[in-house]
């Protein structure tokens, strides 16, 4: 089986939420490549946002990882780069069904939100399904053809 790599990249809003993220991907058995901040001084999630897509783009990893205070800012900024759909995700559900129906390359979460499951159990959920294709295939044709209109 080859490596298995995901990237990860978090501002000084989800500093613990990214420590433990990234320990429990390396206990799933990937290989992260971290390009977050762990220092509470203030870090500006679009640069953020933008290493992690320049990374990702590098070729080899499964998705990307991104946090910040509350996830919409940082997920918004990776939204705005070609070829990235990132999602996220409030429950399990919708970590599953982002991958079943959006083939969702990045995953987002906040470091600051009261998650209803745990942020481990979400991530788990969106790790463990598999993009459907089919009518879905379709639907994400036809999302990624919106960007630049």
């Amino acid at each position: 089986m080859s490596e298995r790599k995901v990237v990860l990249a978090n501002d000084h809003g989800a500093v613990e939420l990214a420590a433990e993220v990234m320990k429990h991907l390396e206990a799933r058995g990937f290989t992260v490549t971290y390009l977050g901040t762990d220092k509470a001084e203030s870090v500006d999630y679009p640069d953020k946002a933008e290493e992690a897509v320049i990374e990702y783009r590098k070729g080899g990893y499964e998705f990307g990882v991104l946090l910040c205070g509350t996830g919409i800012g940082i997920s918004i900024s990776a939204n705005k780069m070609k070829g990235i759909r990132c999602a996220l995700p409030q429950t399990k559900y919708a970590a599953e069904k982002t991958k079943q129906h959006n083939n969702a390359n990045f995953i987002a979460f906040g470091g600051r939100i009261d998650y209803p499951e745990p942020v481990t159990d979400i991530l788990d959920a969106y790790i463990d399904a598999q993009f459907e294709g089919g009518r879905h295939g379709r639907r994400v044709e036809k999302m990624m053809a919106l960007e630049g209109k």
